[in-house]
């Protein structure tokens, strides 16, 4: 312990001392979610004005970084996110935010394979333990992959940063850290819970009717799937099991009704998996020290094989829009960009293939343009820019307030028939029409 104590001692900088390692054409990883560094950042935005052609990696921010506030950032930095929030489209409307697109499970192989160039890895972790090993935290994600193909890593550590258990990669010892900066111990920012709307429970007491007990769950983020959460833990389901890439609060309100046990889990039984969380504090507190949680790295959780082991896995996501094709996008707005495509490919493909499992895509079928116009989100064509982040051969059921359909091995006519029937009653002659000229339409 006293070798470690003196070795922490020698590592220990300021925030500004970490952030003058980093030059004009650095390539710096910035951490995940709530893991993304503060006080290296802020010191680096200060700093920032006088380098060029810094080229930054993150995702999914819930706190704008200080450096985002610079003057003319563009001239200075680029920010490159694996999946984009509010605060990320800011950056790319204004010209210094890029979209990294790739499965998410891909990450830690992507830069270990030497895709990802990294000079410099910094990042928020908890406090070191009695064994010398700074955990993760809410973000084990790729991180250790970051680690390992970074020429420096920089912990900057936070004490109010959960440590969640896991088995794997889910920490970094001293021995492989260059530096340590103590924070200020800022709180860990929040992702607030959506307010379901009465479409969102509409829609969420459809998904819940394909429910049974002893299934496990994958829940996406949004007013929907916090929905389905909170509609569980008032049902009379028992027995659930959770492994879903992101863990959110909805969870916590199944788990504190007795809803999830992990009893007929195939594997990690007993064990609630994921690779990232983003929440309220009542959920950052229910992760912290938790041994019924495993926070483990992205290609594990999200790998389609470990999902497909899993019996009677249950996905539920979301998504923008959806075409007479079944072709779902749920990361633009055509070419505007909205987030990524995360894991729900992955969980797509791999419900289906578990033995009794099911894939569930939902969405609300209308919604208001900037002119206060309702428009269908059931689409004869994606617009034209949109991306398919599931295609059409993968999907199976999709849900929306109207009812719900089950598209595997439908037929073009059959898809477009089961959509309409699902779409906003004042768009579906429209619907027909469209079809018809598409030729995907029987006569009858």
């Amino acid at each position: 312990m006293k070798n470690l104590e003196q070795e922490y001692k020698k590592k220990l900088v300021s925030a500004e001392e970490a952030a003058a390692t980093i030059q004009s054409g650095s390539y710096v990883d910035y951490g995940w979610c709530t893991c993304t560094t503060v006080a290296v950042d802020k010191a680096l935005a200060k700093r920032m004005p006088q380098l060029k052609d810094v080229v930054l990696r993150g995702g999914i921010l819930l706190k704008e970084p200080e450096i985002f506030k610079i003057d003319k950032p563009e001239d200075h930095f680029t920010w490159n996110s694996w999946h984009t929030t509010g605060i990320e489209r800011a950056a790319i409307k204004k010209g210094f935010g890029f979209h990294g697109p790739i499965r998410y499970s891909e990450l830690p192989r992507y830069y270990r394979d030497g895709g990802a160039k990294v000079d410099i890895a910094v990042f928020q972790a908890a406090p070191m333990d009695e064994f010398g090993n700074f955990n993760f935290g809410l973000s084990p994600s790729h991180m250790r992959a970051v680690c390992e193909s970074a020429k420096k890593i920089i912990v900057e550590v936070n004490e109010k940063v959960p440590v969640c258990f896991g088995g794997f990669e889910n920490s970094i010892n001293i021995a492989d850290v260059d530096m340590i900066v103590e924070s200020e111990n800022n709180d860990i920012p929040i992702l607030p819970a959506p307010t379901p709307t009465e479409v969102d429970n509409k829609v969420a007491e459809q998904i819940v009717e394909e429910l049974f007990d002893g299934c496990c769950i994958q829940l996406g983020i949004g007013a929907m799937p916090t929905a389905v959460g909170s509609l569980i833990a008032k049902s009379n389901l028992k027995d659930l099991s959770v492994h879903s890439e992101m863990y959110v609060d909805a969870f916590v309100e199944m788990s504190k009704a007795g809803k999830v046990t992990g009893t007929n889990k195939s594997s990690n039984r007993f064990r609630q998996v994921f690779t990232f969380a983003a929440g309220g504090k009542e959920m950052y507190d229910f992760l912290n020290k938790n041994p019924e949680v495993m926070a483990a790295p992205v290609d594990y959780v999200n790998d389609v094989r470990v999902i497909s082991n899993i019996d009677n896995f249950i996905s539920i996501n979301n998504a923008v829009d959806i075409d007479l094709f079944g072709q779902v996008n749920s990361e633009s707005a055509g070419t505007k960009h909205i987030s990524g495509a995360g894991g729900q490919l992955d969980f797509v493909l791999g419900s289906y293939l578990s033995k009794g499992g099911k894939s569930i895509i939902c969405l609300s079928s209308t919604f208001k343009d900037k002119a206060g116009n309702l428009c269908s989100r059931i689409k004869p064509l994606l617009d034209k820019g949109s991306i398919v982040t599931d295609t059409r051969d993968n999907v199976q059921f999709i849900v929306t307030e109207y009812g719900k359909v089950n598209l595997k091995g439908k037929t073009t006519w059959e898809r477009a028939e089961a959509l309409i029937g699902i779409a906003h009653p004042q768009f579906r002659e429209e619907l027909i029409e469209a079809a018809k000229k598409m030729k995907i339409w029987r006569k009858k």
